[in-house]
């Protein structure tokens, strides 16, 4: 049996202080609800302080009934109640009292169960306004399935991190899974109750918190069969739900039978706006780009206010290499404000008990040899905007990175003025018709080249003699872009003949052009800043390089400029720059890029070294589940077989503890039976 992590534990300055929070927030909750929270009160009789009051947060525990929700509470009394190690010195603490408190999105109350050691269970559940309400098992039905959902979603480290939450895998078997997919099953049309991704505005039948946990589950683990079975019988009473069904049969590698399935729920519902995106999506990986642009224009007239059907479409016209459409397309989607996972709002700590695992201990992961508060980081770095996108605002931003792979910027700017009304034109079309009538010839700034003296992408920078390294590199500069916008005209209006800003002879010109969205225009800056930040960054690299001189940064900086080169599709530049990080000081995040670059290039031996730091890094910070890594763990098996996936996971000269870390994500893939795991 694998070693369970750590127990983190957050002291309070007032006891129960952190469940007052939790109640008083539980109003504003607008997701699937924050992690569980664990109240223990414990008691050192013979101590200065007899009583404290301390909590920690976690996921993936069993919350199908208040029984085993105590017995998760009856645990903690063996792992830190007596002779617990606390500050340094051996403490012996009792476990007196604890309430576990996890949060039931569908209904929104949070159930609560109340432990005294020893003694009685008491479980209830705690309203928006504080008031109690009986148990039911309605709600105990709907509270588990809630805490299933949520294991997926804050699994992986989010934008927000929360101190202290232990992380468990809420499905370790087949056994488990039918649980799991059976409470899905009889809620799955109350889904929509629960929200949804930041990208979708309106929850449905098919696009809800449920829906995408489901998903998300299948894909992971693997499990193509129990997910086939789930969605036929769900679409017997629903034909939407078609559009699941036929995306689990593509990942399952039945498509044969998904387009079959397509076909006949495309007669049925001609204008499913996510049956239609599962065939574009489809074609689109067929390289059938024609056939995915009829399917992605009728999924945008379908529901032109979701802002996913649009993204597609501007996917297509990026893959058909029609540029100025896909600008056009992109400057039609409907943009949402973000709205980030549900995260605790809790009383600032009096102290922090923060244990190390010694199983998980990797010698490359003390934190004594280097501490990242201390990188002093270049300014122009941390400022870069584009680091914190996020939902429909980061999806955008990705494909006009993926468009200037494909053509510089140069090309982009001028596909942006040709297609949007620029400011500079604007103006000068408003002049009086003497000055107008001079600018029969190209306007000066299309013909000079800039004045940061900006080249093509794909012709080489001019090296004149004489010339400083500081001007070499302002020449290799991209230009800084005009806006597009005049500040008379509103965003999104549209020029009319007659509209007395402009002169009605002159309307001609710009009646083919459309004003850019105000957040459009801003993510072309915050493109520019991306752009120059990188310029700069590989100017400077090859300028020592080329003096034999060691290019120095501190490993935040190589981190956000690894960071920076993912951005914009430059992969062997962000490799290089995670490697350098990793020289100077472990770094998960590094570490996920460089696993990312070892799968694309079928490098098993590297990412598995990769998974093994990954796993015990995560068991350090209290968490035994990682979806991405059991995915990875998976893939392998499928591809090289359990027996040699193991075997290399064993030859590596780690600690035995930490490979028994790796090996329980192959321990979970036998008990799934996934591909490649009998032999």
């Amino acid at each position: 049996m694998v070693v369970q992590p750590a127990v983190p534990e957050i002291v309070e300055n007032e006891i129960h202080e952190s469940i007052n929070a939790r109640t008083e927030s539980l109003q504003s909750l607008r997701e699937l609800g924050p992690p569980d929270l664990v109240h223990l009160i414990k008691s050192q009789p013979k101590a200065a302080v007899k009583e404290i009051g301390t909590y920690h947060h976690v996921i993936g525990v069993d919350a199908s009934s208040s029984a085993s929700l105590a017995a998760y509470i009856n645990t903690l009394t063996y792992s830190i109640g007596e002779n617990q190690m606390w500050f340094g010195r051996p403490q012996a603490w009792r476990i007196t009292t604890g309430i576990y408190c996890c949060y039931n999105a569908f209904s929104r109350v949070d159930m609560r169960v109340n432990v005294t050691i020893p003694g009685t269970v008491d479980a209830y559940a705690v309203d928006e306004r504080g008031e109690k309400r009986k148990a039911t098992d309605e709600l105990w039905l709907e509270t588990y399935l809630c805490s299933v959902l949520r294991a997926f979603s804050y699994a992986e480290e989010g934008a927000t991190p929360i101190i202290g939450c232990r992380k468990f895998n809420p499905i370790t078997s087949t056994e488990v899974e039918h649980k799991f997919l059976d409470a899905a099953e009889r809620l799955f049309f109350k889904g929509y109750q629960l929200g949804s991704d930041p990208e979708v505005q309106v929850p449905n039948v098919v696009s809800n918190h449920l829906t995408a946990g489901l998903l998300a589950y299948i894909h992971t683990t693997g499990r193509f069969a129990s997910g086939v079975n789930l969605f036929e019988k769900l679409r017997s009473k629903e034909p939407e739900v078609a559009s699941l069904l036929a995306r689990v049969l593509i990942d399952a590698d039945e498509e044969v039978k998904a387009v079959q399935l397509l076909y006949d729920t495309v007669k049925l519902l001609p204008m499913d706006n996510s049956l239609l995106d599962v065939q574009a999506e489809f074609c689109m990986n067929k390289g059938r780009y024609d056939l995915a642009l009829e399917c992605a224009k009728r999924a945008v007239n379908s529901a032109p206010s979701e802002f996913t059907t649009w993204e597609r479409l501007a996917q297509v016209y990026l893959k058909l290499e029609q540029y100025e459409l896909a600008l056009l397309t992109l400057n039609s989607c409907p943009m949402f404000t973000f709205q980030d996972r549900d995260v605790p709002k809790m009383p600032p700590a009096n102290k922090m008990h923060l244990p190390v695992l010694q199983e998980s201990v990797l010698e490359e992961m003390n934190e004594e040899h280097y501490d990242p508060k201390h990188d002093q980081v270049d300014p122009l770095l941390l400022k870069l905007p584009a680091a914190h996108l996020k939902g429909t605002f980061a999806k955008a931003y990705k494909i006009l990175t993926e468009i200037t792979s494909q053509i510089g910027w140069d090309t982009l700017l001028k596909c942006r003025s040709s297609v949007f009304v620029m400011e500079e034109e604007y103006r000068e079309e408003k002049k009086n018709s003497s000055v107008a009538t001079l600018r029969g010839t190209p306007r000066q700034s299309e013909e000079r080249p800039s004045q940061n003296g900006d080249n093509d992408e794909d012709q080489p920078a001019t090296n004149g003699s004489g010339k400083t390294e500081n001007e070499k590199a302002e020449e290799t500069l991209p230009e800084k872009p005009e806006s597009s916008v005049p500040p008379e005209l509103k965003h999104g209006e549209e020029l009319e003949p007659d509209d007395d800003r402009l002169p009605a002879e002159k309307y001609t010109h710009f009646q083919n052009k459309r004003l850019c969205e105000r957040w459009l225009d801003n993510l072309f800056m915050v493109l520019y800043e991306d752009l120059r930040v990188y310029t700069i960054w590989r100017s400077e690299y090859a300028q020592y390089k080329a003096q034999s001189v060691p290019y120095k940064k501190n490993a935040t900086e190589w981190e956000i400029l690894g960071e920076l080169a993912q951005r914009l599709q430059h992969h062997d530049e962000a490799l290089e720059a995670f490697n350098a990080t990793l020289k100077i000081r472990f770094s998960p995040r590094a570490l996920k890029g460089i696993l990312s670059d070892q799968e694309r290039r079928k490098d098993s031996l590297g990412a598995l070294n990769s998974i093994i730091k990954l796993t015990a890094w995560q068991y350090r910070w209290y968490s035994e589940f990682s979806p991405s890594l059991l995915f990875s763990i998976r893939r392998l098996i499928a591809e090289e077989g359990a027996v040699k996936v193991r075997s290399i996971v064993q030859a590596t000269n780690y600690p035995q503890s930490v490979l028994d870390l790796t090996h329980h994500y192959a321990l979970l893939c036998m008990a799934f039976r996934s591909s490649g795991s009998d032999g």
